[in-house]
C-alpha cells in the first residue's frame, strides 16, 4: 500500500477516536455530575454541564494556532504525537475528577493540548498526490464526522454497560493506542533544516500575514458558519421534534436521531464529494453545496411531520459533506508554503468558536424568532457566504509580478 494510503487509514482511525472522545460525554454528562459529585439542584447541573462542555472548545480555540506555528518549524508528525499522548493522559485523569471544578480545568487542558485535527489535516495534504487531495481530505474528515456521531452513542452505552469513570479510562486507552500507531506507521517527509530557515514571526503576525490574503478568509468564514449552523439548532432540536412528534413516546429516540442524521449524510457524502473535487474542483463543489445546504435550511422551518425533518436534515448533511473536504484543499492551495500547519490551525480555531457561539447564539436567537427563525437565519447566511466565496475564492490568484531588476 503506498504511504500516504497507510497515513490516511491511520490518521482517519485517530480522528475519529480524537472526536468521538471529545463528544462521548455528551449523554452521560448531567448524570455523572448528580450521581458521582453530588449535585442536587437542576440549574447548577445544567451551567456547570454548559460549562464543561464548552470549556474544552474555547481554549482549543485560543491554542490551536500556536500548535500550527510549532508543527511549521518542527514537523506536523511531531505535533500530532503531542496531541494524542497528551489528551490520552488528560482523558484517563478525567476519570479521577472528585468535583466538578477539577473536570473543567481537565477538559479545558484537554482542548489546550489538542490539535490533532489541524495535524492530521496538515499531515495529509503534505502526503496526498494533488490529484488525490479531494479525495484524502473527504475522508479524513469523514473520521472526524463519524466520531463526533458515534461518540455519543457510544458513551450512552459504557455508561449502562460500565459506568461513567471507566468511560475516561478506555477513551484514554484508545487514544494512546491510537498515537503509538501513528507513531509507528505515519510517515512524513518533512525538511527542519529548511524549515529552520524561514524567518520566525509570532502567532498574531502569523495571523495578519495569512488574514491578508481574500481566499482565506473567507475559507475560515466558511468553516465557521458550517458549524455554527449545525449547532446552533441543536440544544433546540429535542424541543422541536417534541411540537412535531405530539407525544413524550420514545421522544429521545426520535430527538436523537434527527440530530445525528445530518452526520450520518455528511459522514458518506464527504469522500464522495471530495473524488468529484478531486475532478470538476474544489471551488465549484464549495459553491454548489452552499448553495444547496442553504436551500435546505428553509424547509425545516416548515415542516409538519418528524419524518419530514429527518428526511431534509440527510440531505442538509448531502451537502455539508462537500464543504469542508472542499475547504481544505482550497486552504492547502491558497496558503504560502511553509505556513501550511497555521493555516489550519486557524481553520480549526474557527471550528472551535462556532461549537462555543453556535448552541449560544441558537438558543438566544430563538427567544425572539423561535427555532424556525433559527433555520431561516442559517438559509440566509449560508447564501450570503455563496456570493462572497463567488466574488473571493473564484476570483484568480494574483500572478506576481517578475522584479524588474
Amino acid at each position: 500500500m503506498a504511504q500516504w494510503k497507510i497515513n490516511l487509514a491511520v490518521l482517519w482511525l485517530g480522528q475519529f477516536l480524537v472526536l468521538a472522545g471529545m463528544t462521548m460525554i455528551i449523554p452521560f454528562l448531567s448524570l455523572y455530575l448528580q450521581q458521582d459529585f453530588g449535585l442536587t439542584d437542576e440549574q447548577e447541573i445544567a451551567t456547570w454541564a454548559g460549562v464543561i462542555f464548552a470549556g474544552n472548545f474555547v481554549t482549543s480555540f485560543l491554542f490551536q494556532p500556536l500548535w500550527g506555528k510549532l508543527a511549521d518549524r518542527h514537523g506536523r508528525k511531531i505535533m500530532l504525537l503531542r496531541s494524542g499522548f497528551g489528551m490520552a493522559v488528560v482523558m484517563v485523569l478525567m476519570g479521577f475528577a472528585q468535583a466538578p471544578w477539577q473536570l473543567l480545568a481537565l477538559r479545558m487542558l484537554n482542548g489546550t493540548i489538542s490539535g490533532f485535527n489541524p495535524a492530521a489535516v496538515s499531515l495529509v495534504s503534505a502526503t496526498t498526490p494533488k490529484d488525490r487531495m479531494g479525495f484524502a481530505m473527504g475522508l479524513v474528515q469523514s473520521g472526524a464526522i463519524a466520531g463526533t456521531i458515534m461518540g455519543p452513542f457510544i458513551g450512552g452505552l459504557l455508561a449502562d454497560w460500565v459506568g461513567f469513570r471507566p468511560i475516561f479510562y478506555i477513551t484514554g486507552t484508545l487514544l494512546f493506542l491510537a498515537s503509538l500507531l501513528a507513531m509507528f506507521l505515519v510517515k512524513e517527509n518533512f525538511d527542519r533544516t529548511k524549515a529552520a530557515a524561514v524567518p520566525q514571526i509570532s502567532v498574531w503576525a502569523g495571523f495578519k500575514e495569512i488574514s491578508h490574503i481574500p481566499q482565506l478568509t473567507a475559507l475560515f468564514a466558511v468553516t465557521l458558519l458550517i458549524q455554527f449552523a449545525m449547532m446552533s439548532p441543536m440544544p433546540l432540536i429535542p424541543l422541536y421534534v417534541q411540537r412535531l412528534h405530539g407525544t413524550t413516546e420514545n421522544l429521545a429516540f426520535w430527538a436523537g436521531f434527527v440530530g445525528s442524521v445530518t452526520g450520518l449524510s455528511n459522514m458518506i457524502a464527504s469522500p464522495l464529494l471530495g473524488r468529484l473535487s478531486d475532478r470538476q474542483g474544489a471551488e465549484l463543489v464549495l459553491g454548489v453545496s452552499l448553495v444547496g445546504a442553504g436551500l435546505m435550511f428553509i424547509p425545516q422551518a416548515f415542516v409538519s411531520e418528524v419524518w419530514q425533518l429527518l428526511v431534509v436534515r440527510f440531505a442538509l448533511g448531502i451537502f455539508l459533506g462537500g464543504l469542508i473536504p472542499s475547504v481544505n484543499a482550497l486552504i492547502r492551495k491558497h496558503t504560502p508554503d511553509g505556513m501550511e500547519s497555521r493555516a489550519y490551525s486557524f481553520n480549526s480555531s474557527t471550528l472551535s468558536l462556532g461549537n462555543v457561539v453556535g448552541p449560544i447564539g441558537g438558543g438566544v436567537a430563538s427567544g425572539f424568532i423561535g427555532i424556525e427563525g433559527v433555520f431561516l437565519v442559517a438559509a440566509v447566511l449560508f447564501f450570503l457566504n455563496a456570493v462572497w466565496v463567488k466574488m473571493v475564492v473564484f476570483r484568480p490568484a494574483e500572478r506576481r509580478k517578475p522584479d524588474s531588476g
